[in-house]
């Protein structure tokens, strides 16, 4: 039975001569020591002799690892010590952050991830075409195995206790692109002895499996998706009311959700029918875009409920005010639209929307729009914001290729000759605010305090005439709809501070504002009022107070 080795002496030819280190296992980890070259007195046989001594002290537990001194990449190349490929990587990617877009550091770190537990103790110089074989071959055999995992019920998984995914070919070929991409900059600083970029062609890559290409190019389907669109934002139990207008200007405006993320009420021109697109991955996306009569008339409809009156506010925020970005998009607003499209072209008996739609795609659709509408190859390229005809040439094919009467179709749709169908919206409950008002009222005739079953009472009088069908829509659990949203809304009193937040006995209680409120609407001769809306009831807070 062999046993295994403890170490050995490894010669390196560097810039200064010969030299020498050890490597060999100590205290569980593999050890790497650096002795020295030939001009300092080393060869083979003192390394041997070196070794010997090191692997004694291991065994005797009296072996110290020497303090790493780290050395910069200049440092390591004026010296003829090798620069291994993993501080490079590192160093190269994190001084490139805030030079880069955050997305390009957050892939760039994403491919490192899986690039230096391979190559991390590899020399610059020794990275060579047979070396990334043999990662690819790696990573290929590594994802099988994570495939095989999960099919097993026992998938693998990381420090932080997520499920290891196996990597698709495209996922591979693009952790090669990044090293193809540091190992020219390695050719480029012309000090690490790397003469040629081991990464390139494509014969390092995998074969990628491509999907046929998805277009939106139909009337029936643009009219589906905003039509659904607006059907979900009229529906109370989505709180998104910002749906219809989101995915008409992805549609009808082709943005990258990058810019539609960015864009600002300033950029909006509503009365000279252009947006402007201000911020972009790349220059040709700084551009101009005709705004076509539907979207015009979708926008200035959502600018009548949106707009505050900041010029430098975001068009489309995420509830908590935050810029959304592609997942924000997907997940939050399309995955839901696309599905009800999918339902509302069923039931007409049409095909459904192609799979993998994505944002992108949506660009795809604008294309065609504009294609339909007569518009020239270069005019499509200057308002996608695309420098490559390609792309442009591919979609304007398959565009005329579709028959006239369908291309007229979508022409009339696009430029408002053609209504879309929409459904009556569903029944609204009375809102929050109404109830506000008719517990303070309560509260003030009882004294400012009484039981909660008190007040259900007489609110269930006083709104007898403002409930419809969606409030006294019955609950599984029991009770009427309308009842828990009494509870919603003395939670909104007692954030502004108008009612005890804890009671003795369950009874509600006015607090000395919620008096204060009171009294003064009392004296102009009004009811008390709560507004609708949480993010304006600051003014209200402070002239209670």
């Amino acid at each position: 039975m062999s046993t295994r080795k403890e170490g050995g002496v490894l010669v390196r030819e560097r810039r200064l001569g010969r030299g020498y280190a050890l490597r060999f296992r100590a205290y569980g980890e593999r050890q790497y020591l650096t002795l020295g070259f030939e001009h300092e007195g080393w060869d083979l046989a003192k390394a041997e002799v070196e070794l010997q001594n090191v692997l004694a002290d291991v065994r005797r537990g009296l072996w110290v690892p020497p303090k790493k001194k780290r050395r910069g990449a200049r440092e390591r190349a004026e010296s003829g010590e090798a620069q291994p490929f993993g501080p490079f990587a590192v160093d190269l990617t994190e001084s490139r952050a805030g030079q880069v877009a955050e997305k390009t550091t957050k892939h760039e770190r994403w491919a490192l991830g899986h690039l230096v537990p391979f190559f991390g103790d590899w020399a610059l110089n020794e990275i060579d075409v047979e070396g990334v074989d043999e990662y690819r071959a790696f990573k290929v055999k590594e994802s099988e195995a994570r495939a095989r995992a999960i099919e097993r019920g026992k998938p693998k998984r990381n420090a932080r206790g997520q499920i290891l995914r196996p990597l698709s070919a495209r996922s591979i070929n693009r952790t090669i692109d990044h090293l193809q991409w540091l190992l020219s900059i390695a050719v480029e600083y012309k000090r690490f002895g790397v003469a040629e970029n081991a990464a390139e062609g494509r014969r390092r890559r995998l074969r990628e499996s491509r999907s046929a290409p998805a277009y939106i190019d139909s009337a029936a389907q643009i009219e589906a998706l905003l039509e659904a669109a607006a059907e979900l934002d009229r529906d109370p139990r989505y709180e998104l009311a910002e749906r219809e207008a989101i995915l008409g200007t992805l549609l009808l405006g082709g943005p990258r959700a990058i810019e539609l993320g960015h864009m600002l009420w300033r950029d909006i021109d509503l009365a000279g029918s252009r947006i402007f697109i201000g911020r972009s991955k790349t220059a040709a996306g700084l551009r101009e875009i005709e705004i076509l009569p539907i979207l015009r008339d979708i926008l200035a409809a959502y600018k009548a409920i949106a707009y505050r009156g900041d010029p430098d506010a975001l068009v489309f925020p995420t509830l908590t005010g935050a810029r959304r970005d592609a997942d924000s998009l997907r997940t939050r607003v399309l995955a839901a639209v696309f599905e009800r499209a999918d339902e509302l072209l069923a039931q007409r008996g049409l095909v459904p929307l192609p799979k993998g739609l994505t944002t992108h795609k949506l660009r795809h659709a604008f294309a065609s729009v504009l294609i339909a509408l007569g518009e020239d190859p270069v005019s499509v390229m200057r308002q996608i914001g695309h420098t490559d005809p390609q792309f442009t040439l591919r979609v304007y094919t398959h565009m005329m290729s579709r028959e006239g009467a369908e291309r007229a179709r979508l022409k009339a749709l696009v430029r408002g000759d053609r209504a879309i169908p929409r459904s009556a919206p569903p029944p609204k409950p009375v809102d929050l605010g109404e109830y506000e008002a008719r517990i303070v009222a309560a509260l003030a005739e009882r004294g400012g305090r009484a039981p909660r079953r008190e007040i259900l009472a007489a609110v269930e009088e006083a709104m007898a005439d403002r409930h419809g069908a969606a409030d006294l829509e019955p609950l599984p659990s029991g009770g009427l709809r309308w009842q828990p949203r009494l509870g919603k809304a003395r939670a909104r009193l007692v954030e502004r501070g108008w009612l005890e937040a804890t009671t003795w006995r369950g009874d509600w209680h006015l607090t000395e504002r919620g008096w204060a409120k009171t009294r003064r609407d009392r004296v102009r001769g009004e009811a008390p009022r709560a507004r609708s809306k949480p993010e304006a009831t600051g003014t209200e807070l402070a002239a209670a107070a």
